[in-house]
């Protein structure tokens, strides 16, 4: 398939051998020019190597979505390496070692490992003492980093992560997922009668009368969306009233590249009757991307597996759908910690790019989209954070010259986005559903 990873031979991480060097040094030149490199590693050193399999996937990508892409109708030629430091880029954010780019999660070593965790929110801040056992902690941010460092120091990594998953904490251990074909949990959704057979290449509606309803947040789900618009179809972002998409507290730039030119309806997902509007919805899409743990869209009424639904469900999780780690939390920093997707150096792990599992599964879940609207039938695409991180962290290290880097970059930001439910009743009225 299009987005499988050709990557150079699979191994521990170790220096490539000779018979690979003219390929990795393409790699790593590339890697170096696209300003994503800068991100990886300690703010008082050069920048660390990384994995192989990340480059090739992403360079694969970037040839996937131009190809898919124009035979739907509209070409879309992206520098995938470039996009994974856009918000970084934008904001202003640079490598940290043990600290990821935003601040807001650490690696932490533990008795028998390293975790990462993520304090962002406010509630995870305020569940600390419950997770780590403590009577209190102190309300000095900096300070809490240091309580928590010291306590985890002295644990296991396994009732860490357990505890803190329990708690909605966004936790994970280092290299807990290991590497496996992503496209196994990709599957069609049988219909009757069968809109296409396996395989096949059918005819689908112009490119401009596509329609994707978005109703994911912050990075991954809404990069995929913002290339889905690109290649010309009709995005609706759809938010809850009560619980906006948290991104629009950040950068307003990266906002706006994600979702300028996209439509915006808010509807109160508390109330019956907007939530029946938000199935009407779901029933007119040909792509739904959302990033819920499952359990939320079920108290709503709405199943990717429903008869009628969209072309392409598009689920993004932190850890997968279905098992026990289905109701886990995740960020992108944390999930690609749970992947192994990081650089090392003789002191220990550290960050590899800027939450690189969001940016990354934004646009695997993209190319994929393109895709299988091109093949036809339904399908559901059950994409989680840590087992796309898991994906690229295999092969062995390219090294990187730290003369050739260049600073990262973001595409042009050229519209600015919808206030929250600016379209609502244009689009609803447009779409004949009654509210």
């Amino acid at each position: 398939m299009d987005t499988s990873a050709r990557s150079l031979p699979a191994g521990s991480g170790g220096p490539l051998d000779a018979r690979d060097a003219v390929r990795a040094d393409a790699l790593s030149e590339a890697w170096a020019r696209s300003g994503s490199a800068g991100l990886c590693g300690r703010a008082s050193r050069p920048p660390l190597g990384v994995s192989s399999a990340l480059v090739e996937i992403l360079t694969d990508l970037g040839g996937t979505i131009s190809r898919r892409s124009a035979r739907l109708g509209r070409r879309v030629d992206l520098d995938c390496l470039a996009m994974i430091g856009e918000r970084a880029a934008i904001a202003g954010l640079q490598r940290n070692g043990t600290v990821s780019c935003g601040g807001a999660t650490r690696l932490v070593p533990a008795a028998d490992g390293w975790i990462a965790v993520s304090l962002a929110r406010p509630s995870d801040i305020e569940l600390t003492p419950a997770w780590l056992q403590l009577s209190t902690v102190p309300a000095d941010l900096d300070d809490t980093w240091t309580t928590v460092e010291r306590t985890v120091a002295g644990l296991c990594t396994g009732d860490v992560v357990e505890r803190a998953s329990l708690l909605g904490i966004p936790c994970s251990r280092l290299g807990e997922l290991k590497a496996g074909p992503f496209w196994k949990t990709t599957r069609r959704i049988p219909v009757e009668p069968s809109t296409a057979t396996e395989g096949a290449v059918v005819d689908v509606k112009p490119v401009e009368e596509l329609i994707v309803v978005d109703l994911s947040s912050l990075w991954a789900g809404p990069l995929c969306a913002n290339i889905l618009g690109l290649a010309g179809l009709r995005v609706i972002k759809v938010e809850s009233a009560g619980r906006p998409d948290g991104a629009r507290l950040g950068p307003a730039p990266f906002y706006d590249l994600l979702h300028g030119g996209h439509l915006s309806v808010a509807l109160d997902f508390a109330d019956t009757g907007d939530v029946a509007v938000l199935r009407q919805l779901i029933k007119r899409a040909d792509v739904v991307i959302e990033a819920s743990r499952p359990r939320a869209l079920q108290q709503l009424g709405i199943d990717a597996l429903t008869p009628d639904g969209p072309a392409v469900w598009v689920s993004i999780t932190g850890h997968g759908r279905t098992g026990s780690s289905a109701d886990r939390v995740a960020f992108g920093d944390d999930a690609a910690v749970a992947g192994g997707l990081v650089t090392r150096d003789e002191a220990g792990p550290c960050f590899l790019g800027d939450a690189i599992a969001d940016p990354l599964t934004g646009m695997l879940a993209a190319a994929l989209t393109l895709t299988r609207l091109h093949l036809g039938g339904r399908w559901l695409l059950d994409l989680s954070l840590a087992r796309t991180a898991a994906w690229a962290a295999r092969g062995p290290v390219l090294p990187i010259d730290p003369r050739g880097i260049a600073e990262p970059r973001h595409r042009p930001v050229t519209a600015v986005a919808a206030s929250m439910g600016r379209d609502t009743d244009a689009v609803l009225g447009e779409l004949r559903i009654s509210r």
